[in-house]
């Protein structure tokens, strides 16, 4: 059947910023429907709240609304793009539980708009925990024991009934959001009301436990047609209790029977008939009872999930772009299959390898949280790896997590005794491979940590085999002949062991190994991913290593670059990165070279079949990398996009021949070394904190006592501020200062004198080596001591006078020059008092780059990879610097509600998961827009709740007076209260926690209070404070902890009110922009009337 021509303009609703439980994997599904849909020549809409992603780019829709994703301002773009049709499947749960609540208001059948790819009731019977219940037992399939509540008297009886341990599941959420398991009464009561807060309809499933269980998923597509295939089958090594997205899994699923197997398509394909999705994808969740076979389904998702994305990457088979032409009418059979050219998309894919998918977890952000792994998802990424077996691929896996481990390493556990042990094992934590590995040396067998932990025995016995081949690996093997040599080495390749594994075995270091290796002839062979098992001939050079006889890469005579990828999401190192590996590779294809990725996210545009020339999907280790690079011989490798991950690798590289493009990697290590970078800015006669350089505790504690506290504890080589601390005492130093050695891997760590009361700037700038353009200067709303990931940062800059920029314009080039810069550089200001000082540079692409490219509607990271291959910036058309009319407010988001216990007060490490961006002519809406597109709304109505330390509090009077005079109530601490009172200010005064009722934590639990601005004064205060915090996380109050943040969020609740919202897409924003070529105009005139 022809594409559907009643249709002309298509919405696609995007996820919004990453967090826990949606991560970049819906960046990859809406560029991909983004594309298929303007293939076919459909006007495209997009909205979109995230700044860092490839799909919000300009060029990739027609319209891009970078707006909060709410039907208030969806309503708007409807209002003025009108379109015909809705796309909702490929933004996550935000963009089905929007378009669910435009429909339900009327507001998509007053525009006439139609919803595609799932209709408003295959969402609600799939979504609707009550409604697909009934689906399930309609067509006789088997579901856990279980019922509804909507409230906590009925949550009890249910509760009593089942019995527990139970499973609670709220409607209508993502990544187990509101989700826990429940052993016992005394816990049940908070868990039921913490699900019913979450669910967008107050309801709750309350389930039998089916914890232990064996859990699959199977992707599945269906047209309208009725051609359904399965697309992938996914098993999870961990057993049901863990959140898929926590959990290990593999494709294909790898325990099941043929029978078994038959009777879950079956059941699959029976379900997405019933539910009624006939335009797209969708994931469905079952669980085997390991003793008696019973088979229950646990969930369906009617649209593109997480796991469609490793999906995708496992079998090489497009989901979301399939499911986007789907959408518009065609039929699989009508598909032709990218990578074949020969096949159509009814024809399912057959993998004749293994995949397997490691979370990456951040818990060392979040010390105060709790570590234990269950149906609500912790992790914040993920990593992905191919192999022919599933032991290579794990081990694959483990080394491209990035956390420090070779592969199934032998780590020592404090256990002592085998019920020990055992104990440990029946808590699922994000160690348990390598805590499996330990039972292993104590003498445990398969058979008993089989039953300890659930997991399956083929899956244990997989990790015995590795560790059983791991005995046989001494410094003897040295000593015996080269076909020896060969035959061992070679086996331990194919079972994943990685080089460093293998040099420290023979007692050897890593570089003479490989040395060996390659003498004995044992090198790797690359594989293709194409979706067909080999039967039909790849055109797409999809690839992975193995240790096998034939190689099926084929090496081209073009002139090629390789440029490393970010790895695995994390705190620090996130989808900004990933953008601006995208934009590199598109560079590269401008310029005629051959551009080759390699990266080990499923998640990622990066590691789409399409988006360069080759793909190469592998851990980014030294190993790896150098093996496709002497493979390749590409005339460039650039490491400056992907993050820390390939700033690490280099210098290595270089010394091993890799030829690096760019910054020198002896800038690089100038920059990041904090020795050398103090050296270098006092060279440049810059301001920089007094410091000192530690390469112990003692030299530590003696520089403390030399610049007096607080000190700021600065590691060296390190992303998103890791271990980054500052410190009030000797105490807190000596608490912290082995974190800090430890994340700088035993590079010195930097000693600062903390600047309090400063104004942070961020400057991002590009340079060919020659010449310097200032890609943008971005002004932080907190406060100094904030990482800049975490702090809202407004472009321009709104407070800071001309002469301060002209300093700042000044110092970024000086630093530029010094430092040689070819392509992008980040640097750190703090200005006190009008002294400008350094805190830190980044010769290399940061997390900023995105926002500022959208910002100012130029591509800076294309550009970058352009001057890294030698073009220069007086060449370039595109290379301009632009004065903007606008504001442009960047905000942070938060994963709080994912570790209750986990103190929200930000500091020098970052917390922060994404980002979101508020775009308006006017600060106050711009900031407003941004607090709303990270589910921070900021209140029209109701009140606020107002406790600063004793130094501010003048500077609350004029505040507190704005927030009365919109009509709010003022609630205050005692010595606020005083204050305010003495001003002529209405406010009620609030007892401490303890010495009356209603003390601040019974307002905000009985919803009394609708916004808090509460800044501490020193530790003692902080912790005297965390009740507050950790009940506003709880109930879902907006909290403010700085001053600078209660005045922009008073400005944006003011504009709001005045004028509310309005909506506009960056095409129009950018398009009329002053051109400023080598020039940065500052008319502080014009944004102080902006800012007024």
């Amino acid at each position: 059947m022809p594409r559907r021509n009643d249709i002309h303009s298509i919405l696609i609703i995007g996820s919004g910023p990453i967090v826990i439980g949606q991560a970049c994997e819906f960046d990859y599904s809406g560029t991909q429907a983004c594309k298929a849909l303007k293939e076919e020549g459909y006007r495209v809409v997009l909205v979109n709240s995230n700044p860092a992603t490839i799909m919000t780019d300009p060029e990739l829709a027609d319209r891009t609304y970078i707006e909060p994703i709410t039907p208030e301002i969806i309503e708007k773009i409807i209002a003025q793009e009108r379109p015909d049709a809705v796309l909702p499947t490929m933004g996550g749960q935000t963009g089905l539980n929007v378009a669910m609540e435009l429909a339900e208001s009327g507001v998509l059948q007053r525009y006439n708009v139609k919803l595609i790819g799932a209709d408003e009731k295959a969402i609600k019977k799939s979504e609707d925990r009550s409604e697909f219940k009934e689906a399930m037992q309609k067509i006789g399939l088997d579901l856990p024991k279980s019922a509804f509540a909507y409230n906590l008297d009925e949550a009890w009886q249910i509760a009593r009934e089942i019995g527990f341990p139970l499973i609670i599941r709220p409607s209508f959420t993502l990544g187990g959001t509101g989700g826990s398991i429940v052993y016992s009464e005394s816990d049940f009561e908070r868990a039921a009301q913490y699900g019913l807060n979450c669910s967008r309809i107050n309801e709750i499933l309350i389930e039998e436990s089916v914890i232990g269980w064996k859990e699959y998923e199977l992707e599945i597509m269906r047209d309208k047609a009725d051609n359904v295939v399965i697309i992938c089958s996914i098993e999870n090594l961990d057993p049901m209790g863990i959140h898929t997205g926590d959990s290990i899994t593999c494709a294909p699923a790898l325990t099941l029977t043929d029978r078994q197997y038959q009777k879950m398509r079956d059941a699959a394909i029976a379900i997405i008939r019933e539910i009624g999705v006939e335009t797209g994808g969708s994931n469905i969740q079952f669980a085997v009872n390991p003793e008696n076979g019973r088979m229950v389904v646990i969930e369906m998702n009617p649209r593109v999930s997480r796991s469609s994305a490793l999906a995708s990457k496992a079998t090489g088979f497009p989901i979301a772009k399939i499911a986007a032409k789907l959408a518009v009418g065609y039929t699989l059979d009508e598909i032709r299959n990218d990578i074949t050219r020969e096949t159509p998309a009814s024809f399912e894919p057959t993998i004749d390898y293994c995949v397997v998918k490691i979370p990456r977890f951040t818990f060392e952000k979040f010390p105060e949280a709790d570590p234990t792994l269950g149906v609500q998802m912790k992790s914040v990424g993920e990593t992905m790896a191919i192999g022919r077996t599933f032991k290579e691929a794990l081990q694959k896996g483990l080394r491209g997590l990035e956390i420090g481990r070779k592969g199934l390493d032998f780590v020592k556990y404090p256990y002592k005794t085998t019920e020990e042990i055992l104990a440990a094992l029946a808590i699922p934590k994000a160690d348990r491979l390598l805590l499996i590995r330990f039972a292993f040396e104590e003498g445990l067998t398969v058979e008993e940590i089989s039953k300890a932990s659930f997991i399956d025995p083929w899956f244990i016995n997989n990790l015995f085999d590795i560790f059983q081949f791991e005995k046989k690996i001494s410094p003897a093997l040295l000593s015996e002949d080269q076909a020896t040599q060969k035959k061992i080495i070679k086996k331990a390749k194919g079972l994943g062991f990685s080089d460093a594994q293998l040099a420290e075995l023979l007692e050897m270091n890593e570089l003479d190994f490989r040395n060996l290796r390659k003498s004995l002839g044992v090198i790797p062979t690359y594989k293709l991913v194409d979706t067909c098992a080999a039967e039909f001939e790849a055109y797409t050079p999809y690839y992975y290593s193995t240790y096998e006889h034939e190689d099926e890469s084929v090496v081209s005579d073009n002139k090629k670059i390789v440029i490393l990828g970010g790895g695995p999401n994390r705190i620090g190192q996130g989808i900004e990165f990933d953008y601006c590996c995208c934009q590199a590779s598109f560079a590269l294809k401008e310029l005629g070279y051959e551009s080759i990725m390699i990266n080990s996210n499923p998640e990622t545009v990066s590691t789409d079949y399409d988006t360069s020339d080759k793909l190469y999907f592998e851990p980014l280790t030294f190993e790896d990398v150098m093996n496709i690079i002497e493979k390749e011989k590409p005339v460039g490798v650039i490491v400056q996009f992907g993050g820390q991950t390939p700033l690490n690798l280099a210098k290595r590289l270089l010394d091993a021949g890799a030829p690096i493009i760019g910054t020198s990697v002896e800038s690089i290590q100038r920059a990041e070394d904090r020795d050398e970078f103090a050296a270098m800015i006092s060279k440049l006669n810059l301001n920089q904190p007094a410091n000192g350089i530690a390469k112990s505790t003692d030299e530590a504690i003696a520089i403390a006592h030399n610049l007096g506290y607080p000190v700021l504890l600065r590691p060296s080589f390190v992303l998103g501020g890791r271990a980054m601390r500052i410190v009030y005492d000797d105490d807190e130093l000596l608490t912290f200062i082995s974190d800090a050695v430890a994340a700088a891997e035993n590079h010195p760590v930097l000693v600062d004198k903390f600047i309090a009361d400063a104004i942070e700037v961020d400057v991002d700038a590009l340079s060919d080596g020659k010449d310097v353009m200032i890609c943008g200067i971005m002004e932080h709303i907190e406060e100094a001591g904030i990482h800049s990931g975490d702090s809202a940062c407004v472009l321009p800059p709104h407070t800071l006078s001309e002469d301060i920029i002209s300093e700042i314009r000044k110092a970024t080039i000086k630093i530029a020059e010094e430092l040689k810069v070819v392509g992008l550089l980040n640097i750190q200001f703090a200005i006190k008092e009008d002294t400008l000082f350094v805190l830190e540079v980044n010769p290399r692409a940061s997390r900023t780059v995105p926002f500022v490219s959208k910002a100012v509607g130029t591509p800076w990271p294309k550009i970058a990879a352009k001057v890294m291959t030698g073009r220069k910036l007086s060449d370039l058309d595109e290379a301009v610097e632009r004065n903007i009319d606008y504001f442009a407010v960047k905000e942070s988001v938060l994963p709080f509600r994912k570790f209750p216990g986990a103190d929200i007060i930000l500091g020098p490490e970052m917390k922060s998961t994404g980002e979101v961006m508020g775009l308006d002519s006017d600060f106050g809406l711009a900031f407003a827009k941004s607090q709303e597109a990270a589910g921070n709304n900021l209140p029209r109505s109701g009140t606020v709740f107002i406790s600063v330390k004793n130094s501010m509090r003048r500077n609350i009077i004029f505040m507190a007076k704005m927030i009365a005079s919109m009509g709010f109530k003022i609630y205050a601490s005692e010595g606020t209260w005083r204050v305010l009172s003495s001003n002529g200010i209405n406010a009620k005064m609030v007892p401490k926690i303890g010495e009356g009722k209603p003390d601040i934590i019974d307002l905000i639990k009985s919803n009394a209070i609708n916004l808090i601005i509460n800044v501490p004064a020193g530790k003692k205060s902080q912790i005297d404070s965390k009740p507050i915090r950790s009940a506003a996380v709880s109930q879902g109050i907006p909290y403010i902890t700085t001053l600078e943040g209660a005045q922009a969020a008073i400005s944006g609740m003011d504009s709001t009110e005045r004028t509310g919202f309005s909506v506009k897409p960056i095409q129009d924003y950018t398009i009329n922009l002053q051109v400023i070529k080598n020039k940065y105009k500052h008319d502080l005139d014009i944004r102080q009337t902006m800012w007024n």
